[in-house]
């Protein structure tokens, strides 16, 4: 099954309702901007490259339903939607990405009709080009992980995070791809499950072993010497390698490091931020606290308890063994090669 939860078909957007994931597999279809970016909000599409794409997307209709036809009026109100798709998720810096990407493509268009023209293509070029990084990440990363590798992951990094394939499922697909026996432990990733309800749904779609554990267990498993790689994607990479991923990573990532298990990430170039030195500047977003207090709709804690629900964390450079992208693998000083690969690609 070919994995897609971002994509064009004609002039409608299609996402991947994750919300009804491992129970029931869902598309919804939008033709108003809004109601996308409601979904990138309520977690219908999720993962750092898949809200950029989804709100790509999103700001092509949203150019497209501005009946203006003056430039001034026509940018007036469309900057306006882009403002509002930038307040939806604070932490993924792919969707701010993308954003930048799609006003520079307003930013050469000299009326409303040319604008649409171009905000589509622009779109349309994001979708195809997060899939060929995505395999690129697969290909660099795979010459990472032994025959025989048992690999942890945290939250989900795979097809439905991205546009497809995946970055650190990406890395264990082309691992396998490649003919190498691979096992992984996807953890269940609480408050939202994505470990245990994206990624174990994606692998168990391609036949790929997959153990489903508590968030708790990871340290037994490496202590009794289960656990060989750890690879896991990322939200925000700042310039010094520290990494913004699912609350929870920071805490496997020590686990790694007193086990002397490699730890590694797997994320696009345009999840690394040269702008934010370090972790210290990377916001980090804070959830409804019924994502902790209740699970599945019924309430498991406590009547009146407080609760704290930040999404991420932030793992610091010095646990983290490599950084996988489409143009390489990024090894420590960070500061010194993120910055040649961001350069490389141009997108700094």
């Amino acid at each position: 099954m070919e994995i897609r939860p971002v994509r064009w078909e004609n002039d409608v957007l299609v996402l991947i309702d994750q919300t009804q994931l491992p129970h029931r597999y869902a598309e919804v279809r939008y033709k108003d901007w809004r109601a996308v970016a409601e979904a990138i909000r309520q977690m219908v599409v999720r993962g750092a490259p898949a809200i950029g794409a989804a709100a790509a997307c999103g700001l092509v209709l949203a150019a497209e339903s501005i009946p203006e036809q003056e430039m001034p009026a026509f940018r007036h109100q469309w900057l306006a939607a882009a403002d509002a798709f930038a307040a939806t998720r604070p932490t993924a810096v792919n969707l701010f990405w993308a954003i930048e990407r799609m006003k520079r493509a307003l930013d050469a268009c000299r009326s409303p009709e040319e604008a649409r023209r171009r905000l589509r293509a622009e779109s349309e070029r994001i979708l195809e080009e997060d899939i060929r990084a995505n395999r690129a990440i697969g290909q660099h990363g795979q010459t990472l992980i032994p025959d025989g590798a048992r690999i942890l992951t945290h939250c989900n990094a795979g097809a439905l995070a991205t546009v497809g394939y995946g970055t650190a499922l990406g890395v264990i697909r082309a691992a396998v791809e490649a003919g190498k026996k691979i096992q992984v432990y996807a953890d269940e990733t609480r408050p939202r499950l994505q470990g245990m309800q994206l990624t174990a749904w994606e692998l168990v779609q391609e036949g790929i072993p997959v153990t489903v554990i508590t968030d708790n267990m990871a340290g037994m498993l490496m202590r009794r010497g289960e656990i060989d790689v750890v690879v896991v994607g990322a939200d925000r990479i700042a310039a010094n390698g520290d990494v913004a991923n699912k609350v929870g990573t920071y805490s496997v990532a020590v686990l790694a490091r007193h086990h002397s298990i490699p730890f590694y990430v797997a994320a696009p170039i345009s999840t690394v931020d040269l702008s934010v030195a370090d972790g210290s500047g990377i916001p980090i977003e804070e959830r409804s606290p019924e994502e902790v207090t209740h699970i599945a709709g019924h309430r498991v804690a406590p009547e009146g308890v407080r609760v704290i629900n930040p999404a991420f964390d932030v793992t610091p450079a010095e646990l983290v063994t490599a950084i996988v992208t489409e143009a390489g693998i990024a090894r420590p000083p960070y500061t010194v090669s993120l910055a040649e690969m961001v350069q490389s690609t141009g997108e700094g």
